[in-house]
């Protein structure tokens, strides 16, 4: 992001003021001569010749500057018309003077912003649409079915409606904890955490969706406690698990470590699978909305949750390679030094 300078508009102010200035003085200088003649007196060629000089100078630099001005002004104002009118392309480009460039610059960075939210809203808005459309359909046909009385009401058809409504209340959950993250809205309730209880509880939650998978906790290392909000952690831990444990057979591992090499004394997490890895091509946008195999399933919002609950934090989270080939997913959560 291009850096503001601050005295820009000192600048400007103090070059609107010059010209001001200057108007003064011709006019001063006018109605000193025009007052001369008015009473007889004459003054001499070279004081008149000096004086229409400046004048005629004066009015070409301040015809000059106001043609600049206006037609910089008439840029950006024609260009917000259009942004106003939801024309977020919009772009100003060059315009005369530099403090209008400066202007400019700024104006088009804005328009550039609001093009690029506005097309991750509409895919947002097309991804959640797909992403209900499959549960929507099932639970559609599956209602019809039994009023339709292809097959009874009992529970062995109810409970895969039961199950795809968890799947679209999952969601918007997610969306909701995502764009509250996003927007910096998420209020986070720091305590004091055993990192160690943290991993276990996370662990603990997946165990029965996870068959065949082996968990494993190293926290030799680990700090006694940490300060994080302890909600938020379990969310983070029990998306990187369930992320790393979907992609991993069910005679895989998984493994987490714990260790004190967080900033400013606080915890560092590890998260090794013993899965196929990330392709080099995927990896930059792991954290990314939506990104997924198409044979593991889950909402593709897992990972984008985790790295901004990491960062709600203020801590960083990175993907690669388990030195088995798998992938590791790491994050920190800062002690109280580094956050001061």
């Amino acid at each position: 992001m291009r850096e503001g300078r601050p005295d820009a508009g000192r600048r400007f102010r103090r070059g609107v003021f010059g010209v001001f200035l200057l108007v003064v003085l011709l006019v001063a200088a006018l109605a000193s001569i025009v007052a001369s003649l008015a009473s007889g007196t004459h003054p001499k060629p070279f004081i008149t010749i000096s004086v229409a000089a400046l004048v005629l100078i004066g009015l070409i630099v301040t015809a000059r500057w106001l043609w600049r001005s206006g037609r910089s002004i008439g840029a950006l104002m024609d260009a917000a018309d259009r942004v106003a009118g939801g024309d977020y392309t919009t772009r100003v480009g060059e315009v005369p003077g530099r403090p209008y460039q400066r202007l400019a610059a700024a104006f088009d960075e804005m328009t550039t912003r609001l093009q690029t939210n506005e097309e991750r809203r509409r895919e947002l808005l097309a991804d959640v649409a797909h992403e209900l459309r499959t549960p929507l359909q099932a639970i559609r046909g599956a209602t019809e079915g039994m009023l339709d009385g292809l097959y009874p009401a009992d529970a062995e058809h109810l409970r895969p409606v039961l199950e795809r409504t968890d799947v679209m209340a999952r969601l918007l959950d997610d969306l909701r904890t995502l764009s509250m993250a996003e927007a910096g809205v998420l209020e986070l309730h720091p305590e004091t955490v055993d990192p160690r209880a943290a991993a276990a509880d996370a662990i603990a939650a997946l165990r029965g969706t996870s068959d065949g998978v082996t968990f494993t906790v190293v926290a030799d290392a680990a700090p006694a406690t940490i300060e994080a909000d302890p909600v938020r952690l379990a969310e983070i831990l029990t998306n990187l698990l369930a992320n790393a444990a979907r992609y991993t057979t069910s005679d895989g591992d998984v493994t987490i470590t714990i260790s004190a090499d967080g900033p400013g004394g606080g915890a560092r997490f590890v998260v090794d699978d013993t899965g196929p890895g990330i392709s080099a091509d995927q990896l930059p946008h792991v954290f990314d909305r939506f990104v997924r195999s198409a044979d593991r399933g889950g909402t593709g919002l897992g990972l984008a949750i985790a790295k901004r609950l990491v960062e709600a934090h203020g801590g960083t989270i990175e993907a690669g390679t388990a030195p088995g080939g798998g992938t590791r997913m790491r994050f920190d959560i800062p002690g109280d030094d580094a956050r001061r």
